[in-house]
C-alpha cells in the first residue's frame, strides 16, 4: 500500500528528490567530522586538568590558559602527595597526544580539500569574512550545493537559524531561534558571524585569502560584509543581545 502511494504521488509530482552525496563527498565529510570529535576531545581533556586544578585551589593568574606562560606554570605547580604529580603528568600527556591528533586531522583536511571536486567552491567562499578555510570546508561538506534550495530563507530554516514561530488567529508570535537541522554548521556560522561586530573592512588575512579569486567573488564578499555590519550596528542600536544578534 506504501509504495502504491509513494508511484501515484511520484507520477503527480508531488514528491520532493533528496540530495545524496557520492562517495567522495561523503569521504571529505567524514574527515571533517573526525576533525570535529578531535577537537571535542582535546577540550573534554583540557576540561579535565583545570577541574583536577581547581579541586586543589591552583589558579592560573595569567590570562590566556594553553599558552607557553601557562604551560611553564604547570611545570612548576607544587603538591602534597607524589600521586598528584603522577596525575598532573597524565592529564598533561593526554592533552599533547590530542592537539597532536587535532594538528594532524586539520593538516590532512587541507590537504584533501586541494584535490577535491568542491575545492573552488571552499575558496570562493573563504572571501567572506568571519570564513576561513574549515568553517568553509564544514558549510561545503555538509550541505552541499546551495542551489538546491530556493531561497536563503530555507537555507537558514534547514539550518534552523528562523525563528519559531506561536499563531494564534491574527496575532503572530516569534521567540527563539528552532536550532533544528544540522548543528555542525550552525555552530561554525554564529561562530563567523561574531567577526561582524567590527565595522567593515579589508583586513591582510582577508586579502590573502581573496587571491587569485574571480572580482565578481569579491565584490560580492565585500558587499555582504558591508551589509551585515550595518546590520549587527543596527540591531544593538535596538537593543538586541549579542547572542541574538549573532544568530
Amino acid at each position: 500500500r506504501d509504495a502504491l502511494t509513494l508511484a501515484r504521488l511520484h507520477r503527480a509530482g508531488e514528491l520532493t528528490a533528496i540530495w545524496v552525496p557520492d562517495p567522495g563527498h561523503e569521504a571529505v565529510r567524514e574527515l571533517v567530522r573526525a576533525r570535529e570529535a578531535a577537537m571535542a576531545d582535546l577540550r573534554e581533556k583540557r576540561q579535565h586538568l583545570q577541574s583536577f586544578l581547581l579541586r586543589h585551589g591552583q589558579i592560573f593568574p595569567g590570562r590566556q590558559p594553553w599558552t607557553r606562560a601557562h604551560a611553564r606554570w604547570l611545570a612548576e605547580l607544587i603538591f602534597e602527595h607524589p600521586a598528584q604529580y603522577l596525575v598532573l603528568r597524565e592529564y598533561r600527556q593526554a592533552i599533547e597526544e590530542a592537539e597532536a591528533r587535532l594538528d594532524r586531522l586539520t593538516q590532512q583536511v587541507a590537504e584533501v580539500v586541494a584535490t577535491w571536486s568542491m575545492a573552488p567552491v571552499v575558496e570562493a567562499y573563504q572571501a567572506l569574512r568571519g570564513v576561513a578555510l574549515l568553517t568553509a570546508v564544514t558549510f561545503v561538506a555538509e550541505i552541499g550545493d546551495v542551489r538546491r534550495f530556493d531561497s536563503p530563507r530555507q537555507l537558514m530554516a534547514y539550518l534552523g537559524l528562523v525563528p519559531c514561530e506561536s499563531s494564534t488567529g491574527e496575532r503572530v508570535r516569534r521567540g527563539r531561534i528552532t536550532k533544528a537541522g544540522n548543528a555542525r554548521v550552525r555552530r561554525v556560522l554564529i561562530e563567523g558571524a561574531w567577526t561582524y561586530r567590527f565595522p567593515a573592512r579589508m583586513s591582510r588575512l582577508l586579502q590573502e585569502r581573496q587571491k587569485g579569486l574571480p572580482a565578481i567573488v569579491r565584490a560580492i564578499a565585500w558587499k555582504a560584509q558591508v551589509r551585515l555590519c550595518a546590520r549587527y550596528r543596527r540591531l544593538m542600536a535596538a537593543g538586541k543581545r549579542q547572542t541574538v544578534v549573532t544568530t
